[in-house]
């Protein structure tokens, strides 16, 4: 997979969650390698949901495009 393969799967999945949690944004979801807690923490700040919950919806975000 090319850098410009994993950085278009990256932003459909912040689309789909950014559908999902409209408050969402593109700072917020500012991804960096190694530092998956902080974008979950990110999320969870923003929208108040549960860190199983805003797991789960990146988990099927990333899944439906094909990321990991």
């Amino acid at each position: 997979m090319t850098t410009l393969e994993i950085k278009g799967d990256w932003n459909i999945t912040k689309g789909k969650l950014k559908q999902k949690w409209a408050k969402l944004t593109d700072s917020d979801l500012q991804y960096a390698e190694g530092k998956q807690d902080e974008l979950i923490g990110r999320i969870q700040k923003r929208t108040g949901e549960t860190r199983e919950a805003v797991e789960k919806a990146v988990k099927e975000s990333c899944s439906s495009c094909g990321c990991k």
